[in-house]
């Protein structure tokens, strides 16, 4: 089972969330000098104006260590600013002699992170299942959130006016399940997302 672990650093913006993959393939010998450029270049990207946070996903591949990388960014151009730095090349350049692969990249919008492939899989879980996790984490908030926002929304006839009402309750279970519940809700059902016995889906 790979191991998963959050580097998750404080959010700085929610208009509009990507996701950079990064796969790496750790030719064998070179594991521990990886852990060592791995550390480094997760600290140096989290300085990185627009940066979200970061999921490391520890697994094997072909009898290699295998990392999948997840980094989150608050937009398109920070991402890209990312990619194309001075202090990005060096580091790729520096950890190429150690990789089977070569750094592999992909850009996803945040809710394909939620169900990206993990590791060595070769495809996302299946719909219905994908379906089943999102609804176990969207129902609770569309049942509470209006609960707790209730009190608030009373106190004047703006807040309680439909449109106001109705945006701040959805920014509130957006932003709640984008940056908090959806990412730990995949990290928890991750065996069963990723289990080789389930059947195949119907289109």
């Amino acid at each position: 089972m790979p191991e998963s672990n959050s580097l998750d650093t404080p959010a700085k913006g929610f208009e509009e969330v990507v996701t950079l993959v990064v796969k790496h393939r750790v030719k064998a010998g070179f594991e521990v000098p990886y852990e060592a450029w791995l550390r480094n270049i997760v600290a140096i990207a989290g300085q990185q104006e627009g940066h979200l946070g970061v999921d490391v996903v520890r697994g094997k591949n072909a009898g290699l260590d295998s990392y999948t990388c997840v980094l989150r960014f608050c937009s398109t151009e920070a991402m890209q600013r990312w990619l194309d730095s001075p202090q990005r090349l060096a580091l790729v350049n520096e950890a190429t002699p150690m990789l089977a692969d070569g750094d592999q990249t992909e850009v996803n919008p945040v809710n394909e992170f939620w169900f990206a492939p993990q590791v060595d899989a070769s495809a996302p879980p299946p719909r219905w299942k994908q379906a089943v996790v999102t609804l176990l984490v969207i129902l609770p908030h569309t049942l509470l959130v209006p609960l707790i926002w209730g009190p608030v929304l009373r106190l004047n006839a703006f807040l309680s006016s439909y449109f106001v009402a109705t945006f701040l309750i959805t920014l509130t279970i957006v932003v709640s399940v984008v940056y908090l519940f959806m990412p730990m809700a995949t990290r928890l059902f991750a065996p069963w997302l990723s289990s080789s016995t389930t059947p195949k889906e119907t289109r």
